[in-house]
């Protein structure tokens, strides 16, 4: 037979079109010691991609804290973390994007984003009990903005609800450098026993390999390329790489997993999500130090005549890459039959550490497997950066340069108003937050959401957190915050810190500021986790978040690093909430009033002020306020606490009392502008109640805090004896803006 690779050969110019570098091909050519033909350079670029090979943010990525007394999978080991929670138990938890796909078509890319980060959680072993997500769009006065918002919520809460597994927190902000490149990341959580989780490995010569799950089809070929670059008006014609999901097929493939996992038949096992059946092959492969035969004719398609490089590429979803325990395959195949799945059997493990892909008794691509992957041959840049324009100009921001207000309630009315203030519950209502499980925090708010864990005493605290308007600020201080602000969430709902994972979205990272960004964001994170010894799991970096005009103008969207954290209550009682709940308790400010509204909501939206440094935060200070409140809970000194954040003080006031409709009453801090104090987002503050007969024990344990005043049964926000509004009327607003806008 003549030898496949004499035909089909590529050119540089092949593959620049495909995304690759002219010294990428080069290095290519030197792996295979030949030219590659077009299957085999399809490979490649789908592998050396951004999206794949982290090829430009690796470095840095390895700098990130890993590792802690809990961790049972570390970062870059499996397709997920995995955490000891306690009592055998595990808890696996990830965070992904899916912006390009959702910018394109909202709702299938929002969709798929869930199907994918719940594979990546249950491929381990472990079943998904929860759901988050951070949205991010445009401005919301634009039709598109708008269309995009209906797509990306329905396709969440579709996929999910129909999925059967709750979202039960999340995040949306809006702002106009989001309008062409909108930022959807989607977290799963799982739990399993510690043991009984499996691995994306393959090994075991002979031992068979399936296929298994939907059929292939020509939806996402070149997804992983295609999210490897810039958003364009041209970035349409991309729309079949967008994928296609079926959530009734992935609860399907979901208990067929488990059980199969469960029977002991299987070696190894991975999702198939960026670059398809070349993913999972040349990964599990080159984990497992082993090679694949692969017959692409054996795999189940849903197009007649498909070539060989669509096969292989194609991010078709709901589907899986199993490797069997050689004599079991009938086990194996019984347990797919009874689920109605595919499961067909495409090939062979080899010891070859090679992947050889025929088609029809042809051989079309033969490659290394560890010269695709991760920490084999994908290539390893360390970019250039510098730092921005903007930044040094921000340091001359002082805030005497800001008139205060002449109206206070028209700046309360203006925050509470606001989308990014305001409640989601648009979104939210939305989404099942009880399918499947029970969510304790429904009925009760808190900054955390709060996930019973059935059967023990203990629940999750989880969440996802980041101001990117302070990481555009100063990336190092902002996305410390991010973490800070997490970790903040989990204490103040009653939970401990356990882990981080990130999806770290930003512009071009070919561009020197767009970088700096990013390794401002990563140097800051790693200080914070190791603060708060919550090691980063793993995650998910998207660069070219930004949209490309036909001028050459780039417009990057704010640097936005999401922290998706972990935390655990060891006892259910622990539980906090941020709603005030009797008139007459004492309402205490844990922290320092600061003369500070530098990249607060105030000052960007109500001010128009655009540039200013990120808020004051001091990390051992944070630290120390948290260790604080998590005695103050643990002691059961406090009847509520909500951390001040997003509109500052004035806001945490309003959201604690809007549950019950409660009011207060409180005295301005005279020794800071009173902007500053009531709408200022200073970090390391924590608003909480007390009842009276605590207060001294309160005293007793804490140094650091400001006697604001109490709750009051009015309903009314008096701020030295001026009344900023009613609990009732501003609720309702409150409640309803976001509806309003989107009816």
């Amino acid at each position: 037979m003549t030898p496949f690779y004499s035909t089909q050969l590529t050119t540089v110019a092949d593959a620049k079109a495909l995304g690759l570098l002219p010294e990428e091909f080069d290095k290519i050519n030197e792996i295979l010691g030949r030219v590659p033909n077009f299957t085999e350079l399809s490979i490649y670029s789908v592998m050396w991609s951004e999206h794949c090979s982290y090829k430009n943010s690796i470095t840095w990525l390895k700098t990130l804290p890993k590792d802690s007394a809990r961790m049972l999978v570390k970062a870059g080991e499996e397709n997920a973390g995995l955490v000891d929670i306690g009592d055998g138990q595990a808890c696996c938890f990830k965070i992904e994007s899916h912006n390009h796909p959702s910018a394109l078509e909202p709702y299938q890319g929002a969709a798929t984003g869930v199907g994918g980060i719940n594979r990546d959680i249950f491929t381990m072993g472990a079943r998904p009990i929860a759901q988050l997500n951070s949205l991010r769009f445009g401005d919301l006065s634009l039709d598109k903005t708008k269309w995009l918002l209906r797509g990306v919520v329905k396709g969440i809460g579709d996929y999910g609800n129909a999925f059967g597994i709750p979202t039960v927190g999340g995040e949306v902000f809006f702002d106009e450098c989001y309008n062409i490149n909108p930022l959807v990341n989607a977290m799963s959580v799982g739990m399993v026993k510690i043991g009984e989780t499996i691995s994306a490995t393959s090994y075991g010569v002979g031992n068979p390999v399936y296929i298994v799950g939907s059929a292939t089809g020509k939806d996402g070929i070149h997804g992983a390329a295609f999210a490897s670059k810039d958003m364009t008006e041209e970035s349409a014609k991309d729309l079949p790489a967008v994928q296609v999901g079926d959530p009734f097929q992935e609860k399907l493939l979901l208990e067929a997993t488990l059980e199969v996992i469960k029977s002991g038949a299987v070696v190894g096992m991975q999702d198939m999500g960026a670059a398809g059946i070349t993913c999972s092959t040349s990964e599990m492969s080159a984990k497992g130090e082993h090679g694949m035969i692969i017959y692409l004719d054996k795999v189940p398609t849903r197009q007649a005549d498909m070539k060989p490089f669509e096969i292989l590429l194609s991010e078709s979803q709901e589907r899986m890459l199993v490797v069997v325990t050689k004599g079991r395959e009938q086990e194996v195949q019984a347990i797919f039959d009874k689920w109605d799945l595919n499961c067909a059997c495409i090939g062979e493990v080899t010891d070859t550490k090679r992947i050889h892909f025929y088609m029809n008794d042809e051989l079309v691509a033969d490659v290394d497997a560890y010269s695709l992957v991760l920490g084999g041959g994908a290539p390893v840049y360390t970019r250039e950066y510098k730092e921005p324009a903007y930044f040094a100009e921000s340091k001359k921001f002082n805030i005497s340069q800001v008139p205060e207000p002449a109206s206070y309630k028209a700046v309360a009315e203006h925050l509470l108003s606001h989308v990014n203030i305001a409640s989601k519950r648009w979104v939210y209502e939305q989404y099942d937050s009880m399918v499947g499980t029970i969510n304790q925090s429904t009925n009760k708010p808190s900054d955390a959401a709060i996930v019973n864990l059935k059967g023990t005493n203990r629940a999750l605290a989880l969440t996802v957190d980041c101001n990117s308007r302070y990481v555009n600020a100063d990336p190092e201080q902002g996305c410390a915050i991010a973490v800070a602000e997490a970790a903040r969430n989990i204490v103040c709902s009653g939970g401990q810190p356990l882990a981080v994972t990130n999806c770290l979205n930003f512009g071009n990272p070919y561009n020197p500021e767009v970088y700096w960004q990013f390794v401002g964001a990563i140097k800051g994170m790693s200080k914070a986790c190791i603060t708060f010894d919550t090691p980063v799991t793993g995650g998910n970096v998207s660069f070219y978040n930004q949209t490309a005009y036909p001028d050459g103008r780039t417009e990057p969207v704010f640097p936005t690093p999401t922290i998706g954290m972990l935390g655990v209550l060891d006892n259910k009682a622990t539980q906090t909430g941020l709603s005030f709940t009797t008139a007459g308790h004492k309402i205490y400010l844990v922290g320092t009033s600061r003369n500070c509204v530098a990249s607060s909501q105030y000052l960007y939206s109500y001010c128009k002020v655009k540039n200013s440094p990120a808020p004051h935060f001091n990390l051992d200070e944070e630290k120390q306020i948290q260790d604080i409140v998590a005695q103050l809970i643990k002691q059961q000194i406090i009847a509520s606490a909500h951390d001040c954040a997003d509109g500052g003080l004035l806001v945490t006031l309003a959201e604690s009392a809007f549950e019950h409709e409660l009011g207060f009453d409180i005295t301005s801090n005279s020794t800071v502008r009173k902007d500053a104090f009531l709408f200022g987002e200073a970090q390391s503050r924590i608003v909480v109640s007390v009842a009276s007969n605590k207060e001294a024990e309160f005293k007793a344990l804490v140094t650091n805090y400001e006697l604001l005043g109490e709750v009051t049964a009015t309903g009314n926000f008096v701020v030295d004896n001026e009344n900023l509004g009613n609990a009732t009327a501003l609720k309702h607003t409150y409640n309803n803006v976001l509806g309003n806008i989107m009816a």
